[in-house]
């Protein structure tokens, strides 16, 4: 193995390495020099402080070698490299992991990758039915011949049925799509929010919602309340706030009634003054020590 030592004149090229770093970024950048390390045979870097205050922490780098039998020090290159405590950027991320819920703007684009699982295929008409499909459209003779065997309604009519209900997208949202937006609108609008928990009535009984149709319609609808914290936006129908419709009709929560100390069942003891123990006498029935 060959030796780590530093060669003894490319360490000793000292002067020669801090002007090609002057050189480069200037004599206010270059502080003392920090010491010298063998990349190689014959190969040395020998470190600067860097003074430039965007860069604190960093060192500049200045690496010089020296030929078989030759006797003067080249210079190879400067670099700037951070040391143990230089303020480093955050490592990178993807753009698709930092976006948050809230950064698209007008104009933006947010492509959806083709595996995308909150999304699934949707109804196309492409797909040719199967023969037992009630909108099997084969051979019209055996649908003629078989009684059992119901006309199929037209191709046009079902893709004006599907067009009509929204069905005609080539994807729409998976069992994962809705769960995750019914978690983003349960935590946004839901029975746990601060507002919900001090509103009169849950918006089931407001006159102000919105029915939404699908399976979601089932948990959630629309604020249409142009005062309410949720104007247009989706809430649990478990959600409530002080603008609810019935808010001035709703019965006030009863008030409990002031305490009465009642005292018509008290009997007065007589005390026997000349006796030094108790008030009653020691042997006086059981009824009368119960009054006590």
């Amino acid at each position: 193995m060959r030796s780590r030592t530093p060669d003894r004149l490319c360490a000793e090229a000292v002067e020669l390495a801090r002007q090609a770093a002057v050189e480069a970024v200037g004599p206010e950048a270059v502080g003392a020099h920090l010491g010298a390390k063998a990349e190689g045979e014959r190969v040395v870097t020998h470190t600067y402080e860097c003074l430039d205050p965007a860069y604190r922490g960093w060192t500049w780098a200045v690496t010089v070698a020296r030929a078989p039998r030759a006797k003067v020090v080249t210079l190879d290159e400067v670099v700037l490299l951070p040391g143990a405590d230089a303020v480093l950027a955050p490592q990178w991320v993807p753009w698709s992991e930092r976006l948050r819920p809230g950064d698209l703007g007008p104009g933006d684009l947010l492509p959806t990758d083709a595996d995308d699982l909150r999304l699934e295929p949707g109804w196309t008409g492409d797909d040719e039915a199967s023969p037992n499909s009630a909108v099997f459209d084969g051979d019209e003779d055996l649908v003629l011949s078989d009684p059992h065997v119901q006309p199929a309604p037209a191709r046009a009519q079902i893709g004006a049925i599907a067009d009509e209900l929204g069905m005609t997208r080539a994807r729409v949202l998976s069992r994962l799509g809705l769960h995750q937006a019914a978690e983003r609108w349960e935590k946004a609008h839901g029975p746990q929010s601060p507002m919900a928990q001090s509103a009169p009535a849950s918006c089931t009984t407001c006159g102000f919602l919105i029915p939404i149709g699908g399976s979601l319609g089932q948990a959630f609808g629309v604020c249409g309340n142009e005062f309410g914290p949720a104007d247009g936006q989706m809430v649990s129908l478990a959600y409530g706030c002080g603008g609810h419709s019935e808010a001035a009709v709703l019965p006030a929560p009863p008030v409990p009634a002031e305490l009465i100390l009642d005292e018509t069942v008290v009997e007065p003891l007589q005390l026997h003054p000349d006796r030094q123990g108790g008030s009653v006498e020691p042997d006086a029935p059981a009824e009368e020590l119960g009054h006590a």
